[in-house]
């Protein structure tokens, strides 16, 4: 029983590390993707050759992104005034070093917000009328100049040497070709929803670093190779039954195409077995793109097959391609005997979907709460937790049905904490409704549960159309 509690305790511990490491990179993904189509298409080997424009791809990598992390972390600590401490201090690691600060971002970001927090609690209530503005403006520059003096002395050289440590261990693995290995932990990592930790916290800033140095990177390619859930998604499609067959190729375009790779994981809840599909799809993709020396120039996110295109760099397409082909093989092969063996029923599909959404509730720390119900109408905010890939996903379908029943209503997706004030319908995943509530008391709450299923939505356009 206390080594059961224990572990239940590590894995939270584990699961809150990793929302936090995400939390820091998930928002300024579409900075690492405009720098990784500038490299791409205007570095001297890339597919359009720039000079002039290839001059922007080194000072985005080195000064914006950094920046722009080390705001994001801050902020998640500290608030607004984290955010900018978080700027401050990690421009001084910045200039400490030649390398990329990636990982001084993600220390220092945090350090800055938490130091302004702590400050900001012990002089609460304690300063005099007309000296809010002076003493908020002179925390900040004092503290901030003490820290990126510190960063530049001390953070960015020691970072510095721990990014080569990390990057010549990950460079040793790959040219070893061990690198396959690492899928014994990484697809039932992605299952158990670490698969944002372990991408955006750990494989990205290595592979940052590498590409930096050698123009690609296969650490890219270690969690959002499509091919491991897409060899399942078919096995399920051609072999499977009932319902499980029925909701398949909607999830092989939502998972392939769309790169929501979290819509395969019911398949394999219901049948535990599958995780050797995934895990030997992961690895036979891994050795073929290591022994074709693929790589892609910047993250990829979501993990659709259009983002890993995109980052692929000039002819590097034919080794990226054939590691996805191969993973989806070997993972629909495995998968094969097992789906057929298996009488699967609705249930087992639902009741895997609701395991699911338990599990990814609880990697993000909250739990399942119900569906709530109150007046309309208005605008809807579709919302998740990043803003992107399930809310996009969810708006686009909720947009598409009340157009064919005939309602005008404005549908725009966001992250749980940007929706709007003025919102007075929020739709949202089951697993997000007490943060949507407490974000938006005002509004009415529509969960749901299952992307997939058509009649969740009726549910909601039918009590629409009675108000």
């Amino acid at each position: 029983m206390e080594t059961a509690v224990k572990t239940k305790s590590g894995k939270k511990t584990v699961q809150s590390f990793g929302r936090f490491l995400s939390g820091m990179i998930m928002p300024n993904i579409g900075a690492l993707l405009a720098w990784g189509l500038l490299t791409t298409l205007f570095i001297p080997t890339g597919w359009l050759p720039n000079a002039a424009l290839a001059t922007v791809v080194g000072p985005m990598l080195r000064f914006l992104i950094p920046l722009l992390i080390a705001y994001t972390a801050g902020k998640q600590v500290g608030g607004l005034r984290g955010g900018l401490m978080g700027a401050i201090a990690t421009f001084g690691v910045i200039m400490g070093t030649e390398t990329t600060m990636i990982l001084g971002a993600m220390l220092m970001g945090p350090l800055a917000g938490w130091l302004i927090k702590v400050f900001d609690r012990a002089i609460e209530g304690k300063i005099r009328a007309g000296f809010e503005m002076l003493v908020d403006t002179f925390s900040i520059g004092i503290f901030g100049l003490i820290l990126a003096i510190f960063g530049f002395w001390v953070v960015g050289p020691f970072v510095a040497a721990i990014t080569a440590v990390l990057t010549a261990g990950a460079n040793w693995i790959n040219n070893a070709h061990a690198l396959p290995a690492i899928s014994l932990f990484v697809e039932p990592a992605k299952i158990l929803f670490l698969n944002n930790a372990i991408n955006h916290g750990i494989m990205d800033p290595i592979g940052i670093q590498q590409a930096a140095e050698f123009g690609k990177s296969i650490m890219f390619l270690v969690e959002t190779n499509p091919g491991p859930g897409l060899g399942v998604l078919l096995a399920y499609w051609m072999f499977g039954k009932g319902e499980a067959k029925a909701t398949a190729p909607g999830a092989v375009i939502i998972h392939f195409l769309g790169g929501i790779h979290e819509i395969y994981f019911p398949y394999v809840m219901m049948n535990p077995i599958l995780l050797l599909s995934v895990i030997g799809g992961g690895a036979a993709g891994l050795f073929v793109e290591s022994i074709l020396g693929a790589g892609l120039v910047a993250p990829p996110s979501p993990g659709s097959i259009f983002s890993l295109m995109a980052m692929c760099p000039k002819g590097g397409w034919l080794p990226v391609l054939l590691g996805v082909l191969v993973a989806t093989g070997v993972s629909f092969v495995i998968s094969m005997p097992f789906v057929r063996k298996r009488d699967l029923s609705a249930e087992d599909l639902t009741a895997a979907i609701a395991q699911t959404r338990e599990l990814k509730a609880e990697s993000k720390g909250r739990t399942v709460a119900p569906a709530a119900l109150r007046t309309i109408p208005g605008m809807i905010a579709f919302a998740c937790d990043a803003g992107m890939g399930s809310s996009a996903m969810g708006a686009t379908t909720l947009k598409k049905k009340l157009n064919q029943a005939g309602i005008d209503l404005p549908v725009k997706h966001y992250a749980i904490e940007d929706i709007p004030k003025e919102t007075t319908i929020v739709v949202t995943q089951a697993s997000l409704a007490e943060r949507a509530r407490a974000k938006a008391p005002q509004a009415t709450l529509y969960t749901i549960n299952n992307f997939m299923n058509a009649g969740e939505y009726d549910k909601l356009i039918a009590s629409l159309k009675e108000q």
